[in-house]
């Protein structure tokens, strides 16, 4: 049998960033996402974010891939969020995203930082927050 042990923190947008995972819906949104790629055999660990970006700490199988998981999480729940009309206006995920590979010992820190999401942007932008991410990651910024 074979074992894997691959972490990914994952962060991705709204398209054009609009503040549409408002303190009504985000936690609902969140919890459908991750009972959603449960039963799709995606693990997330973790799911949280807050007006504009979701992050989600995920335990990849062996057989998965990172473009197809984020794809499935994204798409699946777009379309989910639009038909229950949970937002006015049409919702959409950018198409972009963000992932790095975490570390079996950094887990705790990562799965901490995903859950205080809203305490952390009391000080922080969305903004500030990807291009520090960017940073630590070799990336470029993002204007």
């Amino acid at each position: 049998m074979s074992w894997t042990n691959i972490w990914v923190h994952v962060v991705f947008a709204t398209k054009y960033r609009h503040r549409f995972l408002n303190d009504e819906i985000r936690l609902t949104i969140f919890l459908h996402m991750k009972e959603n790629a449960n039963l799709k055999g995606i693990h997330i660990d973790v799911i949280n974010g807050y007006h504009d970006h979701a992050h989600c700490l995920i335990s990849m199988g062996r057989e998965q891939s990172l473009s197809k998981i984020v794809q499935q999480i994204k798409g699946e729940s777009s379309c989910w969020i639009n038909q229950n009309k949970l937002t006015r206006k049409k919702f959409v995920w950018q198409d972009d995203y963000w992932a790095a590979s975490v570390s079996q010992r950094h887990v705790d820190r990562v799965r901490h930082y995903i859950l205080n999401q809203e305490a952390h942007h009391s000080a922080k932008t969305f903004k500030e927050e990807i291009n520090a991410f960017a940073m630590k990651n070799n990336w470029p910024q993002v204007n």
